[in-house]
């Protein structure tokens, strides 16, 4: 009788035994099994990106050519340099400042106490407007690059702005991007062609406030005065004949007036834009060829 105890004792032990290894076999298939299956899922996820729109507001140094070969804005060339969930919105229009291109036509050529271009109303353009349209203009994830700054340093009205004014009305772009749920990027004005002997050198303003106004937005800047400047001294631009106008290096990048761009210069700049977008790390990155 004892000895059929233990063997009825042994043989459900192993009988348990087998089920366990069995069922824990099962177990770890299963759980291989799902994580394969998480990681595919995460894989399909990540393949498949939401599209984004690149909204972009500036001046002549930054806008779709009008006509003939000169002069081409960089924005015109970035378009090229994304894969295909990007569309870019060029909205950028040649000789204006940042207030002009918000109010255009509502500026007027008389300064106030203030020493400011008096607004006659303060309706935005009819850009701005579409931009900031809550079923087609900016939608969360898409992207605001301004840039002015050249035509805004005259004198005179109604283009003329004053650095205070110029940092307000940029914060304020910036700040209905975000409202939107869009990504505002400030830059500093792309630089002309000016030598200091053998150096190419700065010669723009408005590069303290657009920083400022990042500073206050947590907007990234993208100095492209520094970075267009960097770009000519490695291209040995200084010193020249001054022939802009011409096939040498000079003319191949630059329209006759030494500010402008023909095609290869815009696509240079276009270039320098988006190697900042990828040095900063900017999500925007990952759309890029």
């Amino acid at each position: 009788m004892r000895n059929l105890r233990i063997l009825i004792t042994t043989a459900l032990m192993i009988a348990l035994s087998s089920l366990g290894v069995s069922a824990a076999s099962a177990a770890d298939r299963v759980a291989t099994n799902c994580t394969s299956a998480s990681g595919t899922q995460t894989s399909a996820t990540r393949a498949v990106a939401a599209p984004v729109t690149v909204w972009l507001a500036g001046d002549s140094t930054m806008a779709n050519p009008s006509s003939g070969r000169c002069p081409v804005g960089w924005g015109s060339q970035f378009d090229a340099l994304f894969n295909s969930d990007v569309t870019v919105k060029n909205q950028a229009v040649g000789g204006r400042s940042i207030q002009t291109w918000l109010y255009e036509g509502n500026v007027s050529s008389t300064k106030g106490s203030d020493g400011e271009c008096r607004l006659t109303s303060t309706t935005y353009s009819s850009r701005w407007q579409a931009m900031l349209n809550s079923t087609t203009g900016m939608k969360a994830g898409d992207y605001l690059f301004i840039q002015f700054g050249i035509n805004d340093s005259s004198s005179t009205c109604p283009r003329h702005v004053g650095p205070a004014r110029y940092q307000q009305l940029m914060t304020m772009m910036a700040q209905a991007a975000l409202a939107r749920g869009a990504h505002p990027v400030l830059l500093t004005p792309v630089a002309a062609i000016t030598c200091s002997g053998s150096t190419a050198t700065k010669n723009r303003g408005f590069v303290g406030e657009t920083f400022a106004a990042g500073t206050a937005t947590r907007a990234p800047v993208i100095d492209l005065q520094a970075l267009s400047v960097s770009l000519y001294n490695s291209l040995r631009f200084c010193p020249n004949n001054g022939d802009y106008g011409g096939s040498g290096p000079l003319g191949t990048f630059f329209c006759n007036d030494h500010t402008h761009f023909d095609t290869y210069g815009a696509q240079r700049i276009a270039g320098l834009v988006a190697g900042d977008v990828r040095r900063q790390n900017l999500p925007l990155a990952a759309y890029l060829r």
